[in-house]
């Protein structure tokens, strides 16, 4: 997951998608956003979609995405680290 998201554009679709009003976005809000190609960004919602990080649905002729709760929760619990004392750390 962390290797799917060292890629800045990732990272950011990551960002837009979770953050876009009803907590899903079409592919088709996200390609304007971008200074690549459309299938340079379906790569990387692809991308992103098998790592986990994102459900996907087609509708008609366009693809919808949505972050997945529990792929946040594992990245967070990844990244907390127990507290460590004070005079052990000195």
């Amino acid at each position: 997951m962390f290797k799917a998201l060292s890629d800045p554009i990732r990272l950011r679709l990551l960002s837009l998608i979770a953050s876009h009003e009803g907590g899903e976005a079409c592919v088709c809000d996200l390609i304007g956003l971008f200074d690549v190609s459309q299938p340079t960004i379906s790569h990387h919602l692809k991308v992103l979609r098998e790592t986990g990080l994102v459900g996907s649905e087609r509708r008609g002729t366009w693809v919808y995405y949505w972050v997945l709760p529990e792929a946040l929760a594992k990245l967070s619990a990844l990244l907390q680290t127990p507290a460590v004392p004070a005079e052990a750390s000195a």
